[in-house]
């Protein structure tokens, strides 16, 4: 039997551990909007996908009773390689929201994944009108892209020709954000600046997001590369 501290040390769904950490981010929140259940597809380390999709469920169980209960506005699940490893689809996640809830009316409202120029095959298949992010679109989710600059990684990669190629006169991490930003399908971007120059920075960028052809302009270049 684990104790809790052992449980808070490793990642786990276990329903018990789901509920004692939801309890204790609304201790120190009061309320939360939207709580997501972090790259679930770690705990199915040696699981068949079936057993790991039961554990999603136990978990998405959970927090539907916070839910109902008025406490969390929703939930969703943030991923890093669950929907580029099929450990499971969009639709699947829906499906084993609905029946953790008991019906069509459930509380999964949104859905994270990284969108950058690094891991840039969100980015195709949204422009080619399909792929996760414009399956959770459709489904009515929000959707959030993380690890825009993929972890400061991608600013190495920044050339100031690409950097021009993306839009004369940006900084290099302001045209990266900007590239993750207009992905279709895509309502959030999740980025964090230094300072507050950085921020305006990149506020002002993403006010004029690319279109899809230039967007996909910079994909087949960088594809070429």
């Amino acid at each position: 039997m684990l104790t809790w501290e052992e449980m808070a040390s490793r990642h786990s769904l276990e329903p018990v551990f789901v509920r004692w950490q939801t309890e204790r981010s609304l201790a120190a929140l009061g309320r939360a909007d939207l709580v997501f259940v972090h790259n679930p597809e770690h705990h199915g380390n040696g699981l068949d996908r079936a057993t790991l999709h039961w554990r999603v469920r136990e978990a998405f169980t959970v927090l539907e009773e916070f839910a109902h209960a008025g406490r969390i506005g929703g939930y969703g699940v943030a991923t890093w390689t669950g929907l580029t490893s099929e450990a499971f689809t969009v639709p699947e996640l829906l499906a084993l929201a609905r029946q953790a809830a008991g019906s069509a009316e459930h509380h999964c409202t949104g859905l994270q994944m990284p969108v950058s120029l690094i891991i840039d095959d969100l980015i195709r298949q949204a422009l080619d009108g399909g792929g996760p992010l414009v399956q959770a679109k459709d489904a009515g989710l929000i959707t959030f892209g993380s690890a825009p600059l993929h972890g400061g990684e991608l600013l190495e990669a920044m050339t100031p020709e690409l950097v021009n190629f993306i839009r004369p006169g940006l900084s290099a991490a302001a045209a990266a954000l900007l590239a993750a930003g207009s992905c279709p399908g895509l309502d959030v971007v999740l980025t964090s600046a230094s300072t507050r120059e950085h921020w305006d920075d990149v506020a002002k960028a993403l006010t004029a997001p690319l279109t899809a052809e230039e967007l996909r302009r910079v994909t087949d270049e960088l594809a070429a590369e």
